[in-house]
């Protein structure tokens, strides 16, 4: 039995690469014409100019406050903010909802999310049982899981959040291969079984995600016969990338175009370097075009030892959403963005609040080789222009700031 999915996990990345670009004119042309949303986020965007990432990377990132925002602002005429193509009735079986709320569609077809893929990954087959504790209540984890594992051709037990001993007894009972769900509430579940003094032999394999997976709880799982791997994955986008038997970071997703751009701005960083992940989702229902998670990653050098060819990045390692409150103002990784953009000179920056509660101070931190104390003056009156707060300056040797994706930085004791 083959240890991948399909062949497209193997293709020569640059086969990959070329694919996802030639369709990329034709998946904007389509957005501006059925999509309300981004025939207004695109207008002017001549489609068939944006073949190559670098034309990519000039359209707009849409963030996930701006989908709500306009959500909220088109609610009795669209609920949906003019994002999604298809309207009620078969061609979208289902709607959830997120927190916000963020209303999310199903678009019609097998496997809508592409979760499948990760759950080959994580060794389910066809044939198999597998336990489902992702939640079918108002969010669409539960659903999405289901439909990739029901595309493998596994039989799918609904079981949902919480009802620990019911969750427990059905397992006992009905013997199934994998678990699908939390990594917190696997570990509760086992515990739960141990108490209630049942064996739960036939478990040997789980689909995490949705929370962080620890090298600690994975090998605590690992002791008890369970060998879990992980994925990364949104509701409105479906699965962005999964874990696989190299432990080598996450694999991004098959058709799916994946930018790490710095915080705050819309420019993609260097290769390795800590950013946000922006997506491309080639989904027609739902056409998201750089779409902004709000999750920080980078990406890692090389394919993944299993000989999957796609770009792996590191998986999730925090938010991008710095915006922070500083002497009763607050202060947004746009502003550090707008300010590095004015000057060539700076290749990255970070602003570092410290000091106690009601006595902050800042101090704009930014790589340069220029070491000339004009330049100094000149980031100081922008940064109170951009900001209205008053900033020291600090000029750093290239490589000096950590890659940790932070362009605002709270230092600030609390105590």
């Amino acid at each position: 039995m083959s240890m991948y999915y399909d062949a497209l996990e193997t293709r020569p990345a640059a086969e990959r690469e070329a694919a996802l670009l030639a369709a990329l004119p034709g998946h904007i042309a389509q957005a501006q014409q059925a999509s309300s949303a981004f025939a207004h986020i695109l207008a002017g965007v001549d489609a068939r100019s944006i073949t190559s990432r670098a034309a990519l990377a000039q359209l707009p990132v849409t963030r996930k406050h701006e989908l709500l925002a306009r959500q909220q602002a088109l609610r009795a005429q669209d609920p949906l903010g003019g994002f999604a193509t298809r309207r009620w009735g078969p061609d979208m079986p289902r709607v959830f909802s997120s927190p916000g709320p963020i209303y999310e569609p199903q678009g019609g077809g097998a496997d809508h999310w592409r979760m499948a893929r990760a759950l080959y990954a994580a060794g389910f087959r066809t044939g198999e049982l597998a336990h489902n504790c992702f939640s079918y209540h108002f969010v669409p984890a539960g659903a999405m899981m289901e439909a990739g594992a029901q595309a493998l051709g596994c039989t799918v037990f609904p079981g949902g959040t919480g009802q620990t001993e019911q969750q427990v007894q059905a397992m006992a009972q009905l013997q199934p291969a994998g678990y699908i769900g939390t990594p917190s509430f696997l570990k509760i579940i086992i515990e739960k079984a141990q108490d209630m003094g049942l064996a739960l032999p036939s478990l040997r394999k789980a689909l995490l995600s949705a929370e962080a997976f620890p090298p600690s709880l994975r090998d605590w799982l690992a002791e008890r016969g369970i060998t879990a791997y992980q994925c990364y994955a949104s509701a409105d986008l479906g699965l962005i990338a999964y874990e696989t038997s190299a432990r080598a970071g996450l694999v991004l997703a098959e058709d799916i175009l994946v930018e790490i751009v710095r915080p705050g701005s819309s420019e993609p960083v260097a290769e390795g370097e800590v950013g946000e992940v922006v997506v491309t989702s080639f989904n027609p229902a739902y056409p998201l075009i750089r779409f902004g998670t709000g999750d920080l990653s980078a990406t890692l050098p090389g394919p993944c030892p299993t000989g999957r060819s796609n770009t792996r990045i590191q998986g999730w390692m925090g938010r991008a959403d710095q915006t922070t409150k500083v002497r009763g103002m607050f202060v947004q990784p746009a502003q550090v963005a707008a300010l590095v953009q004015r000057f060539p000179q700076v290749q990255r920056a970070r602003l570092v609040v410290s000091g106690a509660m009601a006595s902050d101070q800042l101090l704009l931190q930014v790589e340069t080789r220029e070491t000339a104390a004009g330049l100094a003056t000149l980031l100081q009156e922008a940064a109170r222009e951009l900001t209205g707060l008053r900033a020291e300056v600090e000029m750093l040797p290239p490589g000096c700031l950590p890659n940790d994706g932070k362009v605002i930085e709270d230092a600030r004791s609390y105590d």
